[in-house]
């Protein structure tokens, strides 16, 4: 495992303190744990976006389109 120092406000790192004894966990295990999820929720974010693109841009949907119909006919035939 690598080592990892930074510098946080001392205001945040009160809090940390706080939760992390009120958890009775180390504050590095708290702050890996919030950095894990926030990660998570930018490439979920990123995820969103890029269906929204999708979902905006008619090619792709008349591609998807003709993916379903395809899909459904081969589904009604077996």
């Amino acid at each position: 495992m690598s080592t990892f120092t930074s510098s946080l406000p001392d205001d945040l790192l009160q809090l940390l303190a706080e939760k992390a004894k009120e958890l009775s966990v180390p504050k590095n295990t708290l702050i890996e744990k919030a950095l894990r999820i926030y990660l998570e929720q930018l490439n979920r974010a990123a995820y969103v976006k890029s269906y929204k693109q999708m979902a905006a841009d008619t090619d792709t949907m008349l591609v998807a389109e003709e993916g379903m119909v395809e899909y459904l006919t081969h589904l009604d035939e077996e």
